[in-house]
């Protein structure tokens, strides 16, 4: 008796230890999961548009600097036409697709952000999209007076942003695939 007893006691713990085991290796798959498609689906993208926003800024600046190596807008006087005719170039060939992408991401991939609210720096990401929005189309109906968005760009606060999220989730993809992290 006291045989079958023992036998059942052990058969109950090796299922409770399986079942156990199986939860947690099921729960590891579902965040491993959510980390590739946080990483594949927003902070990936996110990252690599912040990099390219900010080194296609940076040769533009390079290119079209004044003295002290400044954008002409970052210093008197105002912009030559000249100057604004080009900005108006990168800003819709260029600097605008770029944001617009990145606004696009917040909106459609919100649910694969890593804090529980939409972080400020991403809404004033998407009100300066909207902003640039409404300037380009003015552009497009000829009033050239007005050549910034109404809510400047979070630059370097948006490419920590996405920078450090990206580390972050990479670092907890090795961690769930097992893989050791060189310090």
């Amino acid at each position: 008796m006291i045989a079958v007893v023992v036998t059942i006691g052990l058969a109950f713990v090796g299922y409770v230890v399986t079942y156990l085991n199986g939860l947690r290796l099921s729960q590891r798959q579902e965040r491993l999961a959510r980390v590739n498609r946080q990483l594949g689906q927003f902070y990936g993208p996110l990252y690599a548009l912040t990099e390219a926003n900010s080194r296609t800024f940076s040769a533009f600046v390079e290119r079209h600097a004044r003295p002290g190596g400044e954008s002409p807008f970052a210093q008197e006087p105002p912009p030559t036409p000249d100057e604004l005719t080009e900005w108006r170039l990168w800003v819709t060939t260029v600097f605008l697709p770029n944001i617009q992408a990145m606004r696009d991401l917040v909106i459609s991939h919100a649910d694969l952000l890593s804090e529980p609210e939409m972080p400020p720096l991403l809404l004033q990401l998407c009100a300066h999209v909207s902003g640039y929005e409404i300037t380009t189309a003015r552009w497009a109906h000829g009033h050239l007076d007005q050549h910034l968005s109404v809510v400047s760009f979070p630059s370097e606060a948006l490419a920590v942003y996405a920078r450090q999220g990206f580390s972050e989730l990479k670092r907890e993809q090795a961690r769930l695939l097992g893989q050791r992290q060189d310090a």
